[in-house]
């Protein structure tokens, strides 16, 4: 019995100071001392952003020696001297009395791309009055990069012949308030590309610097090569803009473009305006030339050949034929052999001809999304043998360019309009004369990016993107708008030019504005 009165009392005492160590290590909850950060959930990229650090001690003693530690994201622009990381220390601080509450601030401008998270961290350090243990309490804050103030885009074609040479640029400019230093543009180019030459030459094929861009500023680098790949092979192109730091590439945005590898008895065929795939356009006088042919070993005599038109764009008031009748009720234009020599009789081998003109309508448009794809039909008919032809045309894009006068400030508005066909690439350019300024404000907010201005060319580029057939018919019509002053001169802004890649006849259109002066 003796012996576990004895155990007894050894276990308590063990306990006892156990207990009164971890009194002396413990009596404090960290949890008394609040911390926090505050500061913004968004900014743009380069953005000045502030944040709080913020400290309360919630308890009934007296904190001492405190040391706090801000630190900001990686990639982060600061005042020239400043640490990413910051350490404040006890001489600063001071004690933390109970009740006591101290803030400090923070700037600095965040990099990276946009929708990135940016965490910002905290730590203080301190020990309580009485006790020689150190505690910490830690605290973090996200800001989302919301938005990346540059545009930056290709230039290119989406489609293009296997072997030819292939030229495109890479566009950008600045809306930010803030001075980009130490920018850099990389390139990566498909399988099957064979770069040439770039203009400005770069640091090597794929890399370009770029030592300053400011507000409203931009410029283009232009490259030059060839593309081989099979019949429509998808082939993409690659490229970054971002800031050098310490050694390192941050990339402020990306984008991609791909571009398609594209590729020639009675005989009867024709010719538009000496062409055998002739694309017409709005507007148009087209030279119609129709042969025949005799593959067979038998002359042909008595013929007689018939064209009917179809199609909404032809004007048919401004038919004319030197030996054709054309009939209103069926649209068709009639030869027959006591006319056209070669109908009365046509040996084997032999080829004849007959011809007409006629106007396109300039106005020629659509009324709904479903009679896209504008083409001009028309069949021949010789004798009882019939082939039937289509006449892709254009799109027709329109650029309307006004501007209105505020004092020294003019707003240049830009309309496009699109008629007949789905059109990509639409792109509008202008040159400002040498004493014409942007001001830098761009409405709506939206087309913001997709504006962009060369500083050495003066030349403005306007990437309207995509459009549908029948924009500004019965779609609303795509505008921006853009200010600037005039310091001398009469001109305002030079002729506008509207270009885009119709995604029907697969060629090359454009339109253009006057110029504008006071």
């Amino acid at each position: 019995m003796r012996k576990v009165i004895i155990i007894i009392i050894v276990l308590a005492a063990i306990l006892a100071v156990a207990g009164y160590w971890y009194w002396q290590r413990n009596p404090y909850s960290k949890e008394i001392l609040k911390l926090e950060i505050l500061g913004p959930g968004n900014a743009s990229i380069a953005q000045e952003v502030e944040y709080t650090v913020k400290y309360k001690n919630n308890g009934d003693v007296r904190l001492e020696e405190p040391r706090l530690i801000f630190e900001f994201p990686e990639y982060t622009l600061l005042e020239e001297g400043v640490s990413k990381r910051i350490e404040i220390g006890p001489e600063e601080l001071g004690d933390i009395y109970p009740g006591e509450e101290k803030t400090f601030q923070f700037k600095g401008r965040l990099l990276g791309k946009q929708g990135e998270v940016k965490t910002i961290k905290a730590w203080l350090s301190y020990r309580v009055k009485n006790l020689q243990a150190r505690y910490e309490s830690a605290t973090t804050f996200s800001t989302i990069i919301d938005s990346v103030p540059l545009t930056f885009d290709f230039d290119l074609s989406s489609k293009i012949e296997a072997g030819r040479d292939l030229e495109f640029s890479l566009n950008y400019f600045s809306s930010m308030d803030y001075p980009l230093t130490d920018l850099g543009i990389r390139v990566e180019y498909p399988d099957g590309f064979e770069f040439l030459e770039s203009d400005p030459k770069g640091l090597d094929k794929t890399e370009w610097e770029i030592p300053l861009l400011n507000k409203s500023e931009g410029g283009r680098i232009e490259i030059k090569g060839k593309l081989s790949g099979e019949l429509r092979e998808q082939k993409m192109f690659k490229a970054a803009i971002g800031v050098w730091q310490d050694d390192e590439f941050i990339v402020l945005k990306e984008i991609t473009k791909g571009v398609e590898i594209t590729k020639p008895q009675l005989s009867i065929f024709q010719h538009i305006n000496g062409q055998s795939n002739y694309t017409a356009s709005p507007g148009d006088l087209l030279h119609y030339e129709i042969f025949f042919r005799n593959i067979s070993g038998e002359p042909f005599k008595d013929l007689f050949l018939v064209v009917f038109l179809d199609g909404a764009g032809f004007d048919f008031d401004t038919i004319k034929s030197e030996s054709g009748r054309f009939q209103q009720g069926d649209s068709s234009v009639i030869w027959d052999w006591r006319d056209v020599p070669d109908l009365k009789f046509l040996d084997k081998g032999k080829e004849g001809k007959v011809e007409f003109w006629v106007n396109l309508k300039d106005d020629w448009a659509i009324s709904n999304s479903e009679e896209k794809n504008a083409v001009l039909k028309n069949s021949i008919l010789v004798s009882q043998i019939t082939e039937e032809f289509e006449t892709k045309v254009n799109s027709k894009l329109e650029i309307f360019q006004q501007a209105s006068q505020q004092g020294d400030i003019y707003t240049i508005t830009w309309q496009a309009k699109n008629y007949l066909n789905d059109v990509k690439n639409v792109k509008v350019k202008a040159t400002l004369p040498s004493a014409v300024n942007l001001s830098g404000s761009i409405l709506p907010e939206s087309e913001s990016s997709k504006f962009a201005f060369d500083s050495g060319s003066r030349e403005i580029v306007w990437m309207v993107g995509d459009m549908q057939a029948g924009t500004g018919i019965f779609i609303e019509a795509p505008n921006i708008s853009f200010q600037v002053s005039l310091t001398s001169g009469q001109t305002i802004i030079n002729k506008a030019t509207i270009t885009g890649e119709d995604q029907w006849t697969e060629s090359f259109i454009e339109g253009e504005a006057s110029k504008i002066s006071k």
